[in-house]
C-alpha cells in the first residue's frame, strides 16, 4: 500500500524556467526524502524542499539540460519515479524524445513523439467539461491503442463514471490472457488512480516507462462492482531504434551487470532498481523469427493478438530467470527437458517448397485431453512421416494418421506426459518441427499443515500431503519463498504424496508462520520456538524409613529426554544389585532396597545441563529395645509425640508405612481408631479383642473393623505395630488413634495424616473479548487445590479440526485471566486449562466452546439523510470499507430525541 495520496508527475519544462513537484502523504508524520539520479537532494539555492503538514514540495529554480534525469520521493517503504523533461527554448515546436536509444541516429522529427501526443491526448481529455457516456458497459472511455518507441513512455488511461457507484470500483490491468500486471509494478510499470468529484469519474492509468520489445503485445483492463463487469482489449506496439550495422543474436546472452551468480532476476515489468538494463537476459529474442526482426528494424508497427496466447507463448517471450516460476505456475514438469528442446528450435530463413503450411512452434495440452497436429503439403498425393523425438510414429488406439486433400494430420488421443515431446512431419527431405507441452491438472492439498511448539535447538518437520505423487510443492516462510540455495537450513523431502520441510536444528528466528503452495491450494501453519527450560512437575521429598525396608526417591521433570545423576552427600551414587537408578520418560527414581544406618544421608538428583539441585533426606528409623521389668505398664515409642506439628503428609497414590514402637509387659493389646469429623471412633483393627470383649470402651455407634489384609491395614508384632496404607487416597486424610491396653495400664496416641494431590482439573474457561488475531480466555480456581496451594495455571489452545494441542505458556500463570495472541482470523480455536500445585499438574480442564478470532467490521461510511417527512426518515450509507471473516450480517439504526 502506498503511502502517498498524491503523486507528483513527469513535467516537460523549458531550459531557464522553474519548476514545482508536489506530493502529499497520507500521514503528516512521515518522514519524506527526495532524489535525483538515486542520489538524495539536499535543500539548497536551486533546490528548496518545503514540508507543510501532509503536504511536500520540491522547487527547482532556473532548469538547466543537465537536470533531464529521472527523480524519486521516498516516504518510508513507498517510493514514487518521476522525470524533467527540458526543451530547448527554439526547440519548443518539435520535440526529440528524451528516451531515444544511445544508438538510434539524429533525425528531424516533423511531430512530437509518440509518448507526447499520448499525454497531449490525455490531458485534452481532462480538459472536457462532460466526459461522453460509453453506450455499454462501465467505462466512460476506453483504453486506446498506443504505439511507443523501444526507451520511451506511454499512458494508457481509462475512465469509469462513479455516479451510480456506492464504493470505489476494482480495476485490473492485464497483459495477454494470464499476467496480472498489478504485481509488476516498479520501475518499468506505474500504476495510477484518482477521482474528480465534480464530475463523479474515477480515472485509472497504466503507465509504461522505458518500453523495450517484450512490451509489445495485447493486454486488457477489467473493471467490476458488486454486481457488474466490464473489460476493454487494446494493443501496444514497441518500435525498435534505427540501428547500424547486422543484428548480433549474442547480444541476448549478455550480462554486463551481473552482480553473481546467484543473482535472480524478474520478469520484464517486475521492478530492476539497482540494475543497468544490460542485466536482462532477453532469451525471447533468439525465439523470434528472421521475418519478425527485419519488420521490427524497418520500424513497421506490428501488434500481438492474444485471443490465442497460450503458455508456450508465455515462455517465448519470457527472460530464462521466469521460466522456474512459469512452469510451476501452469503444471511443467520437466523444465531441464524444456531448455533443451527451446534451443532446438529453428528460424525459418527460407520459403518450404513441400509445405504450404508447417506446424505450428509449439502446442499445449490439459493432460489427459485430445491433441490435433497438422501441416498442408504443396503435394496432396505425397507421403508423410511423424516422428517423436527424432522415432517414427507408428500407427496405434492413441496415434492416428489422416489425409485429407492437402492436409495431413496426426491425432494424439489420451495425452500423458509421455507424450510431452518433440514432434516432426517429414515430406521428402523437408521437415517441419514442433513442441507439444501436457499440462498437468492442479496438485490438491489433501492434509494441510499442522500448528508446532518446539524448543530451541529440536528439530521441526513440516508434513502434508498432496493429490499426486511425486508433485512440485513450494514453501514460503513469512512470505518469503525457501529456495534451494538455502539448503544449509532447510531440507526438502518427498515421499510418494507427503512432502515434508525439515529444520534440523531450530532457532528462535525461525519462529513464524510457514507456508506450503500447489498451483491448485495453500496451507499454512505457525511455528513456535521457545526458549529451552526445565520444569519440576514433582520433587524429591524426605523419607523415615526402618532398617531393611525399601527407600524409594522419585521426582518427575517437564523434558522426558533430560538425564541426570544423583548424589549421595555431593558424591555421585554408583547403583549395584541394592541400588537401582532409572529413567522412564519424564521421572527419575532412586531405589535403595534393604536400608541400612549407613544409607542415611542428603540424597540430590542433578538434570543434565541445567541449574537445579533437588535434595531430600534418607532418615534411619532406629528400633530401640530397652529392659522392660515385669508388670511394666504400656507405652508407645514414638519422637513424634509431643511434638508440633504432628502431622504425617504423604502424596496421593504413595504408600504410607508407619511403624510404632511399643512396649509394656505382659504383651499389651493394640487397638487402631479413626477419629470421624463428629468426634466418633472407628476401630480399624484388635488383634487380639473380639467385639464382645471391649464393644463397651468404645461409642455403641462404632464399627468395628477386624482387618490386617487389603489397603488399609494393620500388622501388629511382638516389639512394634506397623499401621499402612496402600496408594493414599483423600478419604485417608483424618486423625488416627493407637491405643495400648494391659493388666497394668493403658497408653494412647493420636497420629494426623494428611494426603496431598494434584487440584481437580478447573472447569472449562470462557472466551470473550474476540478480536481479529486474540482473544482473553477466563477461567476459575478448581475446586479441590489438593491440599496444597496453586501456583499457577498452564493453558493450551488448538484448531478444532486437529488434534494436537498447543501450549500457550511456559511460566505459570498466576492471574485468572490471559490475553491469547497469534491466531489467524476465519480460524475455528478452542481452549483448555491446568492447575498446578507444588505436587504436579492436574487433568486438563474440558475445553471451551469452540470460537472464531474476527475482526469486527468498521462504521459505516457516508451516513446521510436522504428525505425527511412528517412521519418518515430516509437514510442513506454505504458499507464499511473492512468487514473482516465474519462477514456482514446487516445494520443496526438507532435514534433519540434531541435534548
Amino acid at each position: 500500500v502506498s503511502a502517498f495520496t498524491k503523486k507528483p508527475k513527469t513535467t516537460e519544462v523549458t531550459s531557464g524556467s522553474t519548476v514545482v513537484f508536489e506530493a502529499e502523504t497520507e500521514k503528516s508524520s512521515i518522514k519524506v526524502k527526495w532524489q535525483r539520479a538515486g542520489t538524495e537532494i539536499m535543500g539548497s539555492e536551486k533546490y528548496v524542499i518545503k514540508t507543510e503538514g501532509n503536504k511536500h514540495s520540491l522547487t527547482i529554480n532556473n532548469v538547466g539540460k543537465d537536470d533531464d534525469v529521472t527523480y524519486a520521493v521516498i516516504a518510508g517503504s513507498s517510493k514514487v519515479k518521476f522525470e524533467l523533461k527540458v526543451k530547448e527554448p527554439e526547440k519548443s515546436e518539435t520535440v526529440t524524445p528524451a528516451e531515444a536509444a544511445p544508438a538510434s541516429t539524429a533525425s528531424e522529427s516533423s511531430g512530437p513523439p509518440i509518448e507526447s501526443r499520448q499525454n497531449t491526448e490525455v490531458a485534452s481529455a481532462e480538459t472536457k467539461p462532460e466526459e461522453p457516456l460509453d453506450p455499454i458497459g462501465l467505462f466512460v472511455t476506453r483504453p486506446k491503442d498506443g504505439e511507443v518507441t523501444v526507451g520511451g513512455n506511454i499512458t494508457f488511461t481509462a475512465k469509469v463514471t462513479g455516479e451510480s457507484l456506492l464504493k470505489k470500483p476494482s480495476v485490473k490491468w492485464f497483459k495477454g490472457k494470464w499476467m496480472d500486471l498489478g504485481s509488476k509494478v516498479g520501475k518499468h510499470l506505474q500504476l495510477h488512480d484518482s477521482y474528480d468529484r465534480n464530475t463523479k469519474v474515477y480515472t485509472f492509468e497504466l503507465e509504461i516507462i522505458e518500453a523495450n520489445l517484450t512490451f509489445a503485445g495485447g493486454y486488457r483492463c477489467e473493471v467490476s462492482t458488486k454486481d457488474k463487469f466490464d473489460s476493454s482489449n487494446f494493443n501496444l506496439t514497441v518500435n525498435e531504434a534505427p540501428v547500424t550495422g547486422d543484428l548480433d543474436i549474442r547480444a541476448a546472452f549478455r550480462r554486463t551487470s551481473l552482480a553473481g551468480v546467484g543473482r535472480r532476476m524478474t520478469s520484464a515489468f517486475l521492478s530492476t532498481e539497482g540494475h543497468d538494463e544490460g542485466a536482462e537476459f532477453d532469451f525471447s529474442s533468439l525465439l523470434k523469427k528472421s521475418s519478425f526482426l527485419r519488420s521490427v528494424n524497418r520500424g513497421e508497427a506490428k501488434s500481438e493478438s492474444q485471443s490465442d496466447v497460450d503458455v508456450w507463448d508465455i515462455l517465448r517471450k519470457a527472460p530464462p530467470t521466469e521460466y522456474e516460476k512459469i512452469a510451476f505456475q501452469y503444471g511443467i514438469t520437466d523444465l531441464r527437458g524444456m531448455l533443451k528442446r527451446l534451443k532446438r528450435i529453428k528460424k525459418e530463413e527460407k520459403k518450404s517448397t513441400a509445405f504450404l503450411k508447417k506446424l505450428d512452434p509449439a502446442y499445449q495440452v490439459d493432460k489427459g485431453q485430445k491433441i490435433k497436429l497438422m501441416v498442408e503439403v504443396a503435394n496432396p498425393d505425397a507421403d508423410v512421416k511423424w516422428l517423436k523425438n527424432g522415432q517414427e510414429i507408428q500407427v496405434s488406439g492413441r496415434y492416428i494418421f489422416e489425409a485429407i486433400g492437402n492436409k495431413r494430420i496426426l491425432t494424439i488421443n489420451h495425452c500423458s506426459l509421455a507424450d510431452d515431446a518433440a514432434y516432426e512431419c517429414v515430406v521428402g527431405d523437408e521437415k517441419s518441427f514442433t513442441e507439444l507441452f501436457v499440462k498437468e491438472p492442479p496438485i490438491l492439498i489433501t492434509h494441510p499443515l499442522e500448528d508446532q511448539m518446539v524448543m530451541v535447538g529440536e528439530r521441526v518437520e513440516f508434513e502434508c500431503e498432496v493429490s499426486e505423487e511425486g508433485a512440485t510443492v513450494k514453501w514460503e516462510k513469512d512470505g518469503t519463498e525457501l529456495t534451494r540455495e538455502e539448503t544449509f537450513k532447510y531440507r526438502f523431502k518427498k515421499d510418494g504424496k507427503k512432502q515434508y520441510l525439515i529444520i534440523n536444528e531450530s532457532t528462535k528466528e525461525d519462529s513464524g508462520h510457514y507456508t506450503v503452495k500447489t498451483n491448485g491450494g495453500v496451507s499454512v501453519a505457525e511455528l513456535i520456538v521457545q526458549e529451552k527450560k526445565l520444569e519440576v512437575y514433582q520433587s524429591i521429598a524426605d523419607l523415615t524409613v526402618k532398617a531393611r525396608d525399601q527407600a524409594v526417591f522419585k521426582c518427575e521433570v517437564s523434558d522426558e529426554n533430560v538425564k541426570g545423576i544423583w548424589l549421595k552427600n555431593g558424591k555421585e551414587v554408583v547403583p549395584d544389585e541394592r541400588i537401582k537408578i532409572s529413567h522412564i520418560g519424564r521421572i527419575h527414581k532412586l531405589t535403595i532396597e534393604d536400608v541400612t544406618p549407613e544409607d542415611e544421608a542428603d540424597y540430590s538428583f542433578i538434570p543434565q545441563g541445567f541449574a537445579y539441585n533437588l535434595s531430600a533426606k534418607l532418615q534411619f528409623l532406629e528400633v530401640k529395645i530397652d529392659f522392660v521389668p515385669r508388670e511394666e505398664p504400656p507405652k508407645i515409642h514414638l519422637d513424634c509425640l509431643g511434638q508440633s506439628p504432628d502431622t504425617i503428609v504423604v502424596v496421593a497414590g504413595n504408600k504410607l508405612r508407619l511403624d510404632v514402637p511399643v512396649s509394656g509387659d505382659p504383651t499389651p493389646t493394640v487397638i487402631w481408631q479413626k477419629v470421624n469429623k463428629k468426634n466418633d471412633l472407628v476401630r480399624i483393627n484388635d488383634d487380639s479383642m473380639t467385639p464382645s470383649e471391649n464393644g463397651s470402651d468404645l461409642s455403641t455407634d462404632n464399627k468395628l473393623l477386624f482387618e490386617s489384609e487389603g489397603r488399609v491395614r494393620v500388622e501388629i508384632h511382638e516389639d512394634h505395630c506397623v499401621f499402612i496404607i496402600e496408594g493414599a487416597e483423600k478419604e485417608d486424610e483424618g486423625v488416627y488413634r493407637v491405643i495400648l491396653k494391659n493388666p497394668v495400664g493403658e497408653d494412647k496416641a493420636d497420629i494426623t495424616v494428611k494426603v496431598i494431590d494434584v487440584p481437580d482439573p478447573p472447569e472449562a474457561p470462557t472466551i470473550s473479548n474476540i478480536g481479529e488475531d486474540y482473544c482473553t480466555v477466563q477461567w476459575q480456581p478448581p475446586k479441590y487445590d489438593g491440599g496444597q496451594p496453586v501456583l499457577g495455571y498452564i493453558l493450551e489452545r488448538k484448531k478444532k479440526k486437529s488434534y494436537r494441542w498447543m501450549r500457550l505458556n511456559f511460566d505459570l500463570l498466576k492471574e485468572l485471566t490471559y490475553e491469547a495472541k497469534r491466531m489467524i482470523e476465519g480460524v475455528v480455536y478452542e481452549m483448555r486449562i491446568y492447575a498446578v500445585n507444588s505436587i504436579g499438574m492436574s487433568r486438563p480442564s474440558p475445553a471451551s466452546q469452540p470460537f472464531m478470532p474476527i475482526a469486527p467490521p468498521s462504521e459505516p461510511t457516508h451516513f446521510t439523510v436522504e428525505d425527511v417527512s412528517d412521519t418518515t426518515v430516509s437514510l442513506k450509507w454505504r458499507p464499511p470499507e473492512r468487514i473482516g471473516a465474519g462477514g456482514l450480517d446487516g445494520y443496526i439504526v438507532e435514534y433519540c430525541k434531541d435534548g
